[in-house]
């Protein structure tokens, strides 16, 4: 009798063994040597930004992180999506509009991101700050000088920056309509129109090394938009995700006068097959040397702890990063309740 009882615990033992093989291994998966962070190119705040996460990244941890980078969002999702790209960083209104695909969302009549239920945030970065931008002795004085203006548009390769000088515009009550649209693909082509004279506005990320490379060779400021409270709730109901803010004069590059702007929150992403070893390997190093990047970029001064998890999301969390933020006592009822809502819409 004793020797059957031992067969047969010996038996469960083993079963279960078996059975935990497969955890245990997916649990103990080497972390890869590099990983890829996809952006926008050189020039643009978002490569900055990018270039600053890889360095404090790959010398916090055992991973090398790199930058990668496209034309624009509408270029690298596809990758994100399939898991082909590790990371991006990326916008909160892109990311929402792909996320629900075309079918379901659609802003100024326009969503032509591909559909990418895979994509899941890692962290809240800080708010982006967008502007429209014309010459420094431009008679214009405001968006509400722009009606019959030649102003940059299509933005193919770039949608988020269609989406910018949409929600721009909208502040004074302007469309697509209003202005005459000077094609170019992406938001450095916008500005090359603009100092080449084809473009009287253009619109672009405060602080891009492309507007200060603009402003000395031929002089440019940006341009106020309307932060009037009717102005701020026409880009509300334009662009989800959008709201205006001021700008002090010299707060940033090209900013001459205190000057309405427009913002929105930089998400790094990730896809739902990321390992999660990789994902808190990458989110630890950020974590916990938000000091280090302050220093890099002007944008990372609001690149806090205090933001990274929020319920005012638009795409869902990767499991690893909701582990985390748990572990850290960040992690609230509304957060959760976000998170279910947004993977229930994205089914």
């Amino acid at each position: 009798m004793r020797a059957r009882q031992a067969l047969i615990r010996a038996l469960i033992t083993s079963s279960f063994a078996i059975a935990l093989a497969p955890l245990a291994a997916a649990q103990a998966q080497p972390l890869p040597r590099a990983v890829a962070i996809g952006t926008n190119p050189p020039g643009t705040v978002f490569y900055a930004l990018a270039s600053g996460i890889a360095k404090v990244a790959t010398e916090a941890g055992p991973i090398q992180a790199t930058v990668q980078p496209y034309t624009g969002t509408s270029t690298l999702l596809p990758l994100l999506n399939s898991g082909e790209l590790d990371f991006a960083l990326v916008n909160a209104v892109d990311m929402g509009m792909a996320y629900l695909g075309p079918a379901k969302l659609k802003v100024g009549g326009k969503n032509d991101f591909p559909h990418s239920p895979n994509i899941r945030l890692v962290t809240r970065g800080a708010p982006l700050v967008i502007g429209l931008l014309v010459k420094k002795d431009s008679p214009l004085k405001s968006v509400h000088d722009l009606k019959g203006k030649r102003v940059t548009g299509e933005y193919p390769a770039h949608q988020a920056v269609w989406f910018n000088m949409l929600g721009l515009l909208s502040t004074a009550g302007l469309s697509w309509r209003d202005v005459t649209v000077v094609p170019v693909p992406a938001v450095n082509d916008g500005i090359d129109a603009l100092v080449q004279g084809r473009a009287e506005v253009t619109a672009g990320a405060l602080n891009m090394a492309k507007i200060r490379e603009a402003d000395a060779s031929v002089g440019v400021r940006h341009l106020p938009v309307d932060c009037s409270p009717e102005g701020d709730r026409r880009v509300r109901e334009t662009v989800p995700g959008y709201y205006t803010r001021v700008v002090k004069a010299g707060g940033a590059a090209a900013v001459v006068e205190d000057t309405c702007t427009v913002a929105y929150d930089i998400y790094f992403a990730t896809h739902k097959a990321a390992a999660d070893g990789v994902v808190s390997t990458i989110l630890t190093a950020v974590w916990e040397n938000e000091a280090k990047l302050k220093p890099i970029h002007p944008v990372f001064r609001e690149w806090t702890q205090e933001r990274a998890a929020t319920a005012e999301i638009t795409i869902p969390y990767h499991p690893a990063a909701i582990k985390f933020y748990a572990a850290k006592g960040v992690w609230k009822k509304e957060m959760g309740e976000a998170q279910e809502k947004l993977l229930a819409q994205g089914r």
